[in-house]
């Protein structure tokens, strides 16, 4: 069966920095768009960034852009999720998804779009 299994969280000071991987296994990661989103308790799911299936288009929230850097290694069935300048307002737990989409069509920023989720890794920036 599918499984998205991130890893990288943990508490960082304001301005530090994470990485953040999501190891897939279960299905052909090339077929995937895959995206990063984030919750926290009481708030809707929040999209954070996507990438394509090649790597070669990436999108981000207007939150994150300039500071997070998405990524993905299809040789490695990895996606990687550079955070760096994080802020108190970045704690949240992360999950990684995967969407099965055509290569000419740009990754998504809907979770509705996403197909497979793994089951998200805390990120807890201390101020």
């Amino acid at each position: 069966q599918v499984q998205l299994v991130e890893s990288g969280g943990g508490l960082v000071q304001t301005g530090g920095s994470l990485r953040l991987s999501c190891a897939a296994s279960g299905l052909t990661f090339s077929d995937y768009a895959m995206g990063w989103f984030r919750q926290t308790p009481g708030k809707e799911r929040e999209f954070v960034a996507a990438i394509n299936r090649n790597g070669g288009r990436t999108y981000y929230a207007d939150s994150v852009k300039g500071r997070f850097t998405i990524s993905r290694d299809n040789a490695k069935n990895t996606v990687y999720l550079q955070m760096n300048s994080l802020k108190s307002e970045d704690t949240a737990v992360y999950s990684c998804a995967a969407d099965h989409r055509p290569l000419f069509l740009s990754a998504s920023s809907l979770t509705g779009a996403y197909d497979y989720w793994g089951q998200g890794t805390q990120v807890t920036v201390s101020s």
